[in-house]
């Protein structure tokens, strides 16, 4: 158990692509750090936790952000402006991968388990976007293409 405090996420990329997974993998890594409070403004938490959680968070930028956010001292604060900066990406991820699942069919893959990662690979990034995918939904989905096959 010991090990999981070692691990280290992707750097938050310049592009902002990863944005949506970096935040979900930064508030992870700084539960399991014990500072996921430090997110919180509501919340009051030690003045000596915040560094920490900044240090954690620090590290898991990009050199260039790390320079542009130099001024930022509370982790909340860090994390509302890159939210403010790339929550867009859920506008361009979203219909993208809206779009795949319109366009996903069961024959494409050589196997099952291909398809059904394509399948949670989809839904999750329309989970991320606040998208709600339902065990239903993706039962259809299989099960539509059996039914025209036939």
């Amino acid at each position: 158990m010991s090990n999981l405090a070692k691990l280290d996420i992707a750097a938050f990329d310049v592009s902002g692509n990863n944005c949506i997974t970096w935040a979900l993998d930064a508030k992870m890594y700084l539960k399991v750090n014990g500072l996921l409070k430090t997110l919180d403004l509501c919340e009051t938490t030690l003045e000596e936790e915040k560094p920490k959680a900044m240090m954690c968070l620090r590290h898991q930028l990009h050199d260039s952000f790390k320079d542009e956010y130099i001024t930022r001292e509370n982790p909340a604060d860090l994390l509302v402006s890159l939210n403010d900066r790339f929550d867009h990406q859920k506008y361009v991820i979203l219909p993208k991968a809206k779009h795949e699942w319109l366009n996903l069919r069961f024959q494409d893959y050589l196997s099952v388990s291909e398809y059904n990662s394509a399948l949670f690979e989809i839904t999750s990034r329309m989970i991320l976007c606040g998208e709600n995918v339902f065990d239903y939904d993706m039962i259809e989905k299989t099960f539509q293409h059996f039914i025209l096959q036939m």
